[in-house]
Formats: C-alpha cells, sequence, structure tokens
C-alpha cells in the first residue's frame, strides 16, 4: 500500500476507485465498505484509493479538541493495509478544504486528480462545503463527469447501525466485548514503555509502564484488563491497569501492563497493547498485601479468560 500525506502528493496513470471518510476504528461497517472497494478495483483493472482527513474534521469545524479517536494515525493506516487497499491519501483537513463546494471538490479532486472511475460511499454520506451535496448530488455528477456511484446501504453494512461513536460509548463505559464485537478485532492502544515508580516489582507483579503520545487517542475507562500483544514475532499476554493507583496514592492516570512468564527488558521500546476483556474497576484497598492478593486474583481470572476464548 502506497501512503500519500495530501492529495497533491498522488500520482497514478491508472484510474481509481475511491471511497472517502474519517474511517475512525475501521470497525465492522467500515470494512464492508472497504473490501468492495478492493474488491471492485481488482475486478475492473483500477486501483483502489482511500481519501481520509486529519486533523478529525469535528476538530476544525465544531473546534472540538476533545474529541477522542479510536486510532492513531499509524493504528489506521495498518489496519487499512492489512485489507489489501491500493493508495491511502491522509489529507490535512482545514477550512480551506471544508469551504470546497461539491463541484469543485469532485471535478479538482476526484475527476482531474484520481482519475475516478467509480466512488463507493456509506448510505449516509455528505460532502461539500457546509456538508450539502449528498448522494443524489453524486450520482448527478458522476453522469457529468462519467464515472460511477455505488451506495451501500446501512442494511448491508449491519443489521444494527454500527458507528465509531457507539464505539468510543461502549470503551468509555469499559465494554470491551462490545467495543471489539463493533470493531471486528480487539481494542488496541500503542506506545512507549517508559519507567514508573517500579512497586510492581516490589510485590511480584513487574510491570510496564505504557506512554501513548497522541493526546487524541481514546484510553477505555479505568480499570483491570485481560490483554495480549507481540514480542519478537511470538504472542504475550497479561494484564493491564488503566487508573491512578489509589492504593499507593498515584496522583496521575497510568496505563500499567504485568506479561505472564515474560522477563525481557522492553524500556523504550514501541509496543501495541491488544484488549481482550475487562476484570474489574479500580480498587483502593487498605494494604499492600490485599492489592497483591487481588493481583494474584486477577491473574487466574485473565488466564481463564484467555484459556477459553
Amino acid at each position: 500500500m502506497k501512503v500519500f500525506n495530501s492529495i497533491q502528493d498522488f500520482k497514478s496513470n491508472s484510474r481509481t476507485i475511491v471511497t472517502l471518510g474519517t474511517f475512525d476504528g475501521v470497525h465492522i461497517g467500515h470494512k464492508k465498505i472497504l473490501e468492495q472497494l478492493v474488491e471492485t478495483a481488482k475486478k475492473t483493472n483500477c486501483e483502489s484509493l482511500v481519501l481520509t482527513f486529519f486533523p478529525h474534521p469535528r476538530m476544525v469545524l465544531q473546534n472540538d479538541s476533545n474529541i477522542k479517536l479510536l486510532n492513531t494515525i499509524s493504528e489506521k493506516a495498518k489496519l487499512l493495509e492489512n485489507l489489501g487497499l491500493d493508495n491511502l491519501i491522509i489529507h490535512p483537513f482545514d477550512e480551506n478544504f471544508a469551504n470546497l463546494s461539491a463541484r469543485a471538490f469532485v471535478k479538482s479532486i476526484l475527476v482531474d486528480c484520481f482519475q475516478i472511475k467509480k466512488i463507493i460511499i456509506g448510505h449516509d454520506h455528505r460532502f461539500g462545503k457546509n456538508r450539502a451535496a449528498n448522494i443524489d448530488d453524486l450520482i448527478v455528477f458522476g453522469k457529468l463527469y462519467d464515472f460511477n456511484v455505488e451506495q451501500i446501504s446501512s442494511q448491508e453494512i449491519n443489521e444494527i447501525s454500527v458507528s465509531s461513536t457507539k464505539i468510543r460509548n461502549a470503551l468509555f463505559d469499559g465494554n470491551i466485548k462490545l467495543a471489539n464485537k463493533f470493531l471486528g478485532n480487539n481494542y488496541i492502544i500503542s506506545g512507549k514503555v517508559v519507567k514508573g515508580k517500579q512497586l510492581g516489582r516490589t510485590i511480584g507483579f513487574p510491570t510496564a509502564n505504557i506512554n501513548v503520545q497522541e493526546y487524541y487517542k481514546l484510553i477505555p475507562k479505568a480499570g483491570v484488563y485481560a490483554i495480549k500483544s507481540m514480542w519478537k514475532n511470538k504472542i504475550i499476554f497479561g494484564m493491564m491497569n488503566i487508573g491512578f493507583n489509589p492504593t499507593v496514592a498515584g496522583k496521575s492516570q497510568t496505563i500499567e501492563v504485568y506479561f505472564f512468564d515474560f522477563n525481557e527488558d522492553i524500556y523504550d521500546q514501541n509496543i501495541t497493547i491488544s484488549f481482550i476483556d475487562r476484570l474489574r474497576d479500580e480498587q483502593k484497598f487498605d494494604s499492600v498485601e490485599l492489592l497483591k492478593k487481588q493481583l494474584q486474583l486477577d491473574e487466574v481470572k485473565a488466564m481463564a479468560i484467555i484459556m477459553g476464548r
């Protein structure tokens, strides 16, 4: 897959099958569209192309800097690459782009730049300045500029309406199983392993502190989770605590992972954590010894969940 950082950077001699959107989470509804995109491109000897944006349009149009996203840019690119996509354009979204009229967007970008043969979009897609144009307008433009429009209905995407917002809400509630179901894969976070207070070592549970650098990345509800990761092409399992460590008077939120049967130095390494299930809320214990006993119970529960998958 070729990745371009703007529309202007894109170059190809082939006609394209296009879809566009934020695709936050690349969830099962998105995958319905993207799989159709890739299949159509192969059948028509064209290149598949996804146009997506960063920052998220809501950050620009609604000045919503508090929105939390399901994917970082690198995570989204990897998920899209796994679907067999030919081209990904991550275009900077700003007010100038938002003010493009629907006709200018279609003519100058879809037709002149992408050499579009077909566009495949969801049932509720809107585009152009003030999101004024819809599927009917796109069909008219298609007839004018000689490209086809394929609409994927909400029924085709899923019998229930899957949305990135529903997945965000599930994660804020700690409902990992529901979020994973909607995503079609486990929710992930990625970050660098940094040194913490190293208190876990003193009670037999040495943890890796994960620093997620992207401020916009959604961190699920505080609590303890069963997780997995990859290290040197080997799957490793463990449990993770998201929270403030109230038993030891923690003052800021941390993300700490304890890997089972693992004794490697991974400081300063970037790792990706995959959420399997939620074990419990974060709790304050009356002593460190009681915390240790609870962690032992958590490990047993996490292993049971992992072995029963």
